[in-house]
């Protein structure tokens, strides 16, 4: 068991050396992964209405 209470003893060190980001960076970097994920997500879904109209074409449906 001392190894174990040794290991979470080096988290913890480890934890408190880390550069927390601000609560500003946090939302701004937050905002930027949501609009980027949604951009994507919308052309992707552009791009698969294309290709199903594409292939609906060309099967004769």
């Amino acid at each position: 068991m001392p190894g174990g209470i040794r290991f979470f003893g080096e988290v913890i060190s480890e934890l408190r050396k880390v550069t927390w980001p601000t609560r500003q960076e946090t939302t701004r970097l937050t905002i930027l992964v949501l609009v980027v994920s949604i951009a994507i997500g919308i052309f992707l879904g552009i791009i698969d209405i294309v290709f199903a109209r594409f292939f609906s074409v060309v099967a004769g449906t």
